[in-house]
């Protein structure tokens, strides 16, 4: 029985060896959200994770969301939420506790586990050393009664204008590991709350990195059967979206791959983050965990 289980990790690091030479050296950005945040033992996995794509030469950054922690503390105060197509309304109250959330307990939390694991962590918003610039999303809503389209201001949420990578770069291709909460900052000067697909998105094509993995509550892309689809192309995407295939939110976090790799990002995973170390599994194995997206 040890013998037979010896041989199984023996297996396991020798199929792992080709894709860390691959990949050394090279950048990998992870957006970190859903049940892999909350569930404990999922967390551990996660930083452990981190901390050996470190160790093996890879220059792993993380970006996180957080929008159950922003609803449990608005919750907690008594503060109203509303939502237009999925995008939280954010006035400058809500927005102070959108900033005090994201970056500060849940980008604090993050940094504290990977360094606990043995790593070390720094974590970021986009307004430290400026680098995400971002500008206001005006949202377009349809009024039944007029028959017309209407423009609903959401307040203080944004989409990135640009990135300045020096920072990011300087931290992690040293011995640190970049923790970046998805906030911007106008040219108004306000924060403004991005979404963390959007934000993973644009750091991995303005890096250059080599792939970008977005963690979901799902197996990956499934099709009308829900059989997991591992492997698809730009066209293969764009055809399941024609179809209703891919629909609901699955749409935007897919079109967020869709444009990194039009970016050069080399490819995209959609994975599982309910899945014990799912990102090692992902990178270091024939199968992989999740659904794999190629230009």
């Amino acid at each position: 029985m040890k013998e037979k289980t010896a041989k199984g990790i023996a297996h396991v690091l020798i199929e792992s060896l080709p894709y860390i030479q691959k990949f050394k050296g090279k950048t990998v950005v992870i957006k970190y959200g859903g049940n892999a945040m909350i569930d404990e033992n999922l967390k551990a996995c996660f930083a452990q994770d981190i901390v050996l794509m470190k160790l093996v030469g890879i220059n792993p950054i993380v970006v996180h969301g957080g929008g159950p922690q922003i609803g449990n503390l608005l919750g907690r105060l008594n503060i109203d939420t509303e939502f237009v197509n999925g995008m939280r309304v954010t006035n400058s109250e809500t927005m102070d506790i959108v900033e005090m959330v994201l970056g500060g307990q849940v980008n604090k939390d993050i940094v504290n586990l990977i360094n606990m694991a043995g790593g070390k962590a720094v974590g970021l918003t986009g307004k430290d050393g400026d680098f995400i610039r971002a500008r206001k999303i005006d949202m377009q809503q349809f009024n039944k009664a007029s028959g017309a389209s209407e423009i609903i201001d959401i307040g203080h949420v944004g989409e990135v204008i640009s990135i300045d990578p020096s920072v990011v770069e300087m931290l992690s291709q040293s011995d640190f590991i970049p923790v970046i909460a998805p906030i911007g900052v106008g040219d108004d000067a306000r924060s403004y709350n991005i979404n963390a697909d959007l934000v993973a998105g644009k750091v991995a094509e303005v890096l250059n990195a080599e792939k970008l993995m977005l963690l979901t509550n799902i197996p990956g892309i499934l099709d009308k059967q829900n059989n997991l689809l591992t492997g698809l192309t730009l066209e293969d995407i764009d055809l399941l979206i024609a179809d209703g295939t891919i629909s609901g939110g699955m749409i935007p976090k897919t079109r967020c791959g869709t444009d990194a790799l039009k970016g050069g990002v080399n490819s995209v995973h959609i994975i599982d983050g309910r899945v014990q170390h799912a990102v090692l599994l992902e990178l270091f194995t024939d199968q992989g965990v999740g659904t794999l997206l190629i230009n």
